[in-house]
């Protein structure tokens, strides 16, 4: 097993062999599902603690559900309902989570790093739910597999990312595994969500969709959201839709068995049509599936790597 850290910050600095371990573990996982009993006992006994200062039902329903499944007690803390609101600073919450025997604390943040300052400060592992603009690395693992499962492969690829590509955690964590695998990443959207940078990270950038969708083996559309709208970074929604919303016609010029993949939650008449999010190429359902998985994995190798203690401490 070639996974020994002792917590999920991002992906970023995940060798291609922890990635694959990670979704190699998954494998058993989603197998499981189809017994009458859907459980392990692997974390028996282990506290998970699910700490979200942002609104989220698929991601923290997800870890809910995989966290169970092993077996985990699990506590979810509503921030607007504690100590938050009374001025206690994050790390001096999440010590006392820790105070109280927490062995895994799920964390999700407006702002990116938040999940390394705890991994810093605590014994507790940490995972990263989202941070920012930063990374949602689950997300990206569970977007892998997916890939992986309807397509026996990763190498060669040409995977498209539409949409928000600025402000998306999915967008990087996405980029960070499918380069390491050896994908050819493309991202359109309009010029305002792109990265300046972002083709350093070795993917290839458009702005027009009806060119960037030419040929490709899956598209992974992304949320907009709508509050940017607010900053003007696109004329209007109208305009959006016109020249990025993925359309039946528009799905015509990719590949005949390609993948349809979106994140959630969709924004149905905006940046996919219901003809396309329901049609027999999407797999979005698929992926809240394989999401369960994906994190039994994950929690399932940070036990493990807590055992011997001889994991790395952070990313």
């Amino acid at each position: 097993m070639s996974f020994n850290r002792k917590d999920l910050l991002g992906l970023e600095h995940l060798d291609k062999t922890e990635i694959q371990t990670i979704i190699d573990s998954a494998r058993p996982f989603k197998n499981m599902f189809t017994r009458s009993i859907k459980k392990a006992p692997a974390l028996v006994g282990k506290t998970v603690v699910n700490l979200f200062y942002e609104p989220s039902t698929r991601t923290r329903t997800s870890f809910e559900v995989a966290s169970k499944r092993l077996s985990a007690d699990v506590v979810n803390i509503a921030t607007a309902t504690s100590s938050v609101v009374k001025g206690e600073s994050l790390v001096d919450t999440a010590k006392t989570l820790e105070a109280m025997k927490a062995d895994i604390i799920i964390i999700r943040h407006t702002l990116a790093g938040t999940p390394e300052l705890l991994a810093k400060n605590l014994n507790a592992s940490i995972i990263n739910a989202g941070d920012g603009f930063h990374e949602h690395p689950t997300q990206g693992l569970l977007d892998l597999y997916t890939m992986y499962e309807k397509k026996k492969k990763i190498e060669g690829l040409k995977v498209l990312l539409v949409g928000d590509i600025l402000h998306s955690r999915v967008a990087k964590s996405n980029i960070w595994a499918l380069t390491k695998f050896g994908a050819k990443v493309r991202v359109a959207g309009p010029p305002t969500l792109i990265p300046g940078k972002i083709s350093e990270l070795g993917v290839e950038v458009f702005y027009n969709l009806d060119e960037a969708i030419k040929d490709v083996d899956v598209i992974n559309i992304l949320r907009i959201q709508m509050e940017r709208q607010q900053e003007n970074l696109f004329p209007s929604i109208h305009e959006y839709v016109e020249l990025y919303q993925l359309t039946k016609e528009r799905l015509a010029k990719a590949k005949p068995d390609v993948l349809i993949m979106h994140p959630g939650p969709m924004n149905r008449g905006i940046e996919i049509t219901s003809e396309v999010a329901d049609c027999s190429s999407a797999v979005i359902n698929e992926q809240v599936t394989n999401g369960i998985a994906v994190r039994m994995a994950v929690l399932y190798l940070l036990a493990a790597a807590r055992k011997g203690e001889n994991y790395v401490h952070s990313n």
